[in-house]
């Protein structure tokens, strides 16, 4: 009966922590890429502390207007619109 009781409790505990740990390694590819890097840059000290803050807070590049237009032109041809559709679906899908 301790053994099924501790084996739940071992459960439980373990899938709470499922979430965070996706998040954690999430961190830690993104820790070990900006250390793989400033370490080809070769820097080192005050230079390499703020490489590394501005490396783990940088955000993804938005996409550029041109990559938006081949991405709805892309869909629109997988839907053969045409005419005014097309018109309409690329004025929507450019705005998004």
């Amino acid at each position: 009966m301790k053994k099924l009781i501790l084996s739940v409790a071992v459960s439980l505990f373990a899938t709470s922590l499922a979430p965070s740990a996706l998040a954690a390694t999430a961190q830690q590819n993104k820790m070990k890429e900006c250390n793989t890097e400033a370490a080809e840059k070769e820097l080192k000290g005050e230079e390499r502390k703020t490489f590394m803050k501005g490396c783990l807070s940088a955000k993804p590049a938005k996409p550029t207007q041109q990559d938006k237009m081949k991405a709805c032109n892309k869909d629109a041809g997988a839907k053969a619109l045409k005419g005014d559709e097309r018109k309409a679906f690329m004025s929507d899908c450019l705005k998004n």
